[in-house]
C-alpha cells in the first residue's frame, strides 16, 4: 500500500517536471519555431518606415494655449512692420539717415494702417514689411500728436488680411491680453498677458496727456509700437503706445490707447487728413492745501490759472493767469490767477480733469467756467476752438 503511494507520487512529479521542461524550452525557442512552421520574412519583407508612416497623436494643447493660437492664425497677417528714415545733419554738415521700427494695423481693405505718431514723427520715407516679408513705400495721410496716432496707406492690392476692431469700452480687468508686433526688428512676435488695469493717465511726448489707457503686463518692448492689442476673440482693443520703464526695457507693465478712441481719429485722419480737438489754452496747477497757505488762498481744490495762451478760447473768454511771481525754493510761479472750480458744473482738480473734460466736448460749444477771482465766485462763458497743436 505504501508502495503504491510512493509510486503514485513518483509519477506526479516526474510529470510535473516534464511539462516545466517543455514549457521552458518551448518559451526559449517559440520564435525559432514560428519561422519554421511559417516561414521566415525575408529581409525585403522588413519595412522599418511603416511605424514612422503611421498616423500619430495630435499633440496635447490646453485651451488657454488653443485661444493663443488661433488669435495669432487670424490676426497676425493684418500685422504689419514699420521702417521710418529720417534724415539728419552731422556734426560734420553730412545728411545721414537714421531708421527707427514700428508696427501698424491694417483696418480697412483700401490698405489703411493704423500705427502711433511717434513711430513717423519727422520721417522722411516710410517703408511698410508685409508678414510676407513684401516691402512697401506707405503713404502718410495724417497724425495727432496729442493722441499718439497716426494713419499710413498702402495700395489696396497688398492687402492680405483686415483686423477685426472691438469695443475697448467692454474691456474688464483681468481679461487676456495678446499683443502682435515687431520688436527689436523681430517680426511678428506674439507676447500674451492680462488687462492689468484701465482708465490709466500718462504724459505724452508733447505734454499733452493720453487718456484712459489700458494697462497690460504683456510684454512691450521698443518696436511693438502702434502694433495691436488682442482680446481672446482676435478683436483689437487697444494699440500699444507706450511702457513704464527705468531701464528702458519691458518691466511687466505696458499701455495702450483703446480702440474706441483710436478709431474715432482714425476716422477723421482718413476723412480729412487732420485731428481736430477742441482746445481751452490754460496751464495750471492742482490747488492743495499747501499752495493755498503760499499764495495765500483760502481754498484748497480747484486749478490755480498760472499762464493763458494769447488768443486763446480762455484769453477771448476772460480767465486771467498769474499776475505777479513767486518764488518758492528755487521755482518761481506766477500767481495771482484765477482758480478754475468747475467746467459745467462738474469739479475738476487737475489739469488732466480739466484736460479730460475739454476733450468731451466739440469745436464750437460754448461751456461755463466757475471761478474764483480774489475770493469772489465768477462764472465765464468759454467758446471752444480747435487746438491748433494738432
Amino acid at each position: 500500500m505504501k508502495q503504491d503511494t510512493f509510486y503514485d507520487l513518483f509519477k506526479r512529479l516526474l510529470i510535473w517536471a516534464m511539462i516545466l521542461v517543455l514549457g521552458t524550452w518551448t518559451f526559449d525557442h517559440w520564435e525559432e519555431i514560428n519561422y519554421k512552421i511559417f516561414g521566415r520574412p525575408g529581409a525585403a519583407d522588413l519595412d522599418f518606415n511603416k511605424v514612422e508612416n503611421l498616423p500619430r497623436p495630435a499633440p496635447l494643447i490646453s485651451n488657454d494655449e488653443l485661444i493663443t493660437t488661433r488669435v495669432f492664425e487670424q490676426a497676425h497677417s493684418a500685422v504689419v512692420n514699420i521702417t521710418s528714415t529720417t534724415l539728419t545733419i552731422d556734426s560734420w554738415r553730412r545728411v545721414m539717415p537714421q531708421q527707427g521700427q514700428g508696427t501698424g494695423v491694417v483696418i480697412d481693405k483700401e490698405g489703411y494702417i493704423l500705427t502711433n505718431h511717434h513711430v513717423v514723427d519727422g520721417a522722411n520715407k516710410v517703408v511698410v514689411t508685409l508678414e510676407g516679408g513684401k516691402r512697401i513705400p506707405a503713404a502718410l495721410i495724417g497724425t495727432a500728436p496729442s493722441v499718439d496716432l497716426a494713419v499710413l496707406k498702402i495700395p489696396g492690392r497688398y492687402v492680405e488680411n483686415v483686423a477685426r476692431l472691438g469695443d475697448s469700452a467692454s474691456i474688464r480687468v483681468g481679461q487676456k491680453a495678446i499683443a502682435i508686433g515687431n520688436p527689436f526688428g523681430l517680426s511678428h512676435t506674439l507676447t500674451s498677458g492680462i488687462v492689468s488695469a484701465i482708465n490709466r493717465q500718462l504724459q505724452n511726448g508733447d505734454g499733452s496727456v493720453l487718456e484712459n489707457l489700458i494697462q497690460t503686463d504683456a510684454a512691450i518692448n521698443p518696436g511693438n509700437s502702434g502694433g495691436p492689442l488682442l482680446n481672446s476673440s482676435g478683436e483689437v482693443i487697444g494699440i500699444n503706445t507706450a511702457i513704464f520703464s527705468l531701464s528702458g526695457g519691458y518691466q511687466g507693465i505696458g499701455f495702450a490707447i483703446p480702440i474706441n478712441r483710436a478709431r474715432e481719429v482714425a476716422s477723421q485722419l482718413i476723412t480729412s487728413g487732420r485731428f481736430a480737438q477742441p482746445w481751452l489754452g490754460v496751464s495750471g496747477l492742482a490747488m492743495t492745501k499747501d499752495l493755498a497757505e503760499m499764495i495765500g488762498e483760502t481754498t484748497e481744490t480747484g486749478i490755480l490759472v498760472v499762464e493763458v495762451v494769447s488768443g486763446s478760447p480762455a484769453d477771448l473768454g476772460g480767465v486771467r493767469g498769474g499776475q505777479k511771481e513767486l518764488i518758492i525754493g528755487n521755482i518761481r510761479l506766477a500767481v495771482g490767477g484765477d482758480i478754475v472750480l468747475t467746467l459745467d458744473h462738474k469739479k475738476v482738480e487737475s489739469m488732466e480733469d480739466l484736460t479730460r473734460e475739454i476733450g468731451k466736448r466739440k469745436i464750437g460749444e460754448t461751456v461755463q467756467l466757475q471761478i474764483l477771482r480774489n475770493g469772489r465766485p465768477l462764472v465765464l462763458e468759454i467758446t471752444l476752438q480747435e487746438n491748433p497743436k494738432h
